[in-house]
């Protein structure tokens, strides 16, 4: 199931077509169909420091991949996913000023079933 930010009411969801691929590709990979993106631009393990009274710290996050410089993507292998993932996504939202993330857990039978979390701030 896949789960919807705040802006569920919207007729259009913000970068809904960009996401749609991301999880077509996703779905793909965890077939085993194929690698990659499928064309999309993405860049991976970006390190995100934190900028404090004018000094940036480094707090040791990453973001495992950002898609068209637009969706974060967190990719995850766990048997459930908790809360802790849904605010790990939306603090990197926040940070990063990005308005679109997927959490993604491969650790699912079928990730339509429970493996993909769309967050919208």
């Amino acid at each position: 199931m896949i789960h919807h930010g705040d802006t569920e009411a919207r007729s259009k969801l913000l970068h809904e077509e960009l996401t749609e691929k991301i999880i077509g590709a996703a779905i793909e990979v965890h077939r085993a169909l194929g690698p990659g993106l499928h064309g999309l631009a993405f860049q991976r393990q970006v390190s995100l420091p934190i900028e404090y009274k004018g000094v940036k710290l480094d707090c040791g996050y990453r973001l495992d991949l950002i898609v068209q410089d637009e969706v974060i993507l967190e990719l995850k292998c766990a048997e459930h996913l908790l809360p802790v993932h849904d605010a790990q996504l939306l603090t990197y939202l926040k940070l990063t000023h990005k308005r679109v993330g997927l959490i993604i857990n491969f650790n699912v039978a079928m990730l339509v079933k429970g493996g993909i979390v769309r967050k919208v701030l």
